[in-house]
């Protein structure tokens, strides 16, 4: 295979680089479309400090969640608690830094990092706690607070499939952050559930192009439900 191929073969190799006090973007909403076998290997590796940005962090025991056990997240930038006690007493108790960002801000703060836009202007916080400190600007006769775009020292991506140059395909709301979450980490590591040879993946349907990705590997994943909810009778 030529030197365009990025598959690896071991999540060691996957997630190789990360150190201490580095900043992980991860993908997924809730427990969907998360990097499963990446996040377990973070744990593994023991790195502490870490700056996580992520919609949420994970539930108690799974996801994101199990790095909030040793202490190895630092800070968490997310739009969303969760269903996690751990998480919950750790930002009580001050244990944990959290910056908590509306949620459609937090996705465009990682799209335009990802697109090499540092900042931007919107409504969303004007006038609340989350627009405390944040230049104000009027447009149009409405002010709007200035927000910067985020990346990350490493993107942690949940894809479908991907062909061996790098380029993933998601389905369906695994596509939630993980497309913009790929584009903007200076190493972006994907996890998929089916590896494919270049070539067969239709171009059009194509999320995210090789040329955001360093490292793909083939995954298995639990795929929890959050909340089963069923209809009764």
């Amino acid at each position: 295979m030529s030197g365009f191929d990025k598959v690896v073969h071991s999540y060691e190799e996957a997630m190789a680089g990360l150190t201490d006090n580095m900043t992980v973007i991860a993908g997924g909403f809730g427990l969907c479309g998360i990097p499963e076998g990446l996040i377990g290997q973070i744990k593994r590796m023991g790195v502490k400090g870490l700056t996580v940005v992520s919609n949420n962090c994970g539930v108690d025991g799974f996801g994101l969640g199990i790095l909030l056990e040793d202490k190895q997240i630092r800070k968490m930038i997310a739009s969303y608690v969760g269903e996690n006690a751990l998480f919950e007493r750790q930002l009580l108790s001050g244990e944990l830094e959290v910056e908590l960002t509306p949620q459609g801000t937090l996705a465009e703060k990682i799209r335009a990092g990802g697109a090499g836009i540092p900042a931007f202007f919107t409504a969303t916080g004007y006038g609340t706690p989350v627009g405390e400190g944040k230049e104000v600007r009027e447009f149009n006769g409405r002010h709007y607070i200035l927000e910067e775009s985020i990346t990350g020292d490493f993107a942690i991506v949940k894809g479908w499939k991907a062909d061996r140059y790098g380029n993933v395909v998601y389905r369906h709301t695994a596509q939630n952050f993980n497309p913009m979450v790929a584009t903007a980490g200076r190493i972006t590591v994907v996890e998929v559930e089916e590896i494919v040879e270049p070539g067969e993946l239709e171009p059009s349907q194509i999320h995210t192009p090789g040329i955001y990705v360093n490292r793909v590997i083939k995954g298995t994943f639990e795929k929890r439900i959050e909340q089963r909810t069923l209809r009764k009778g």
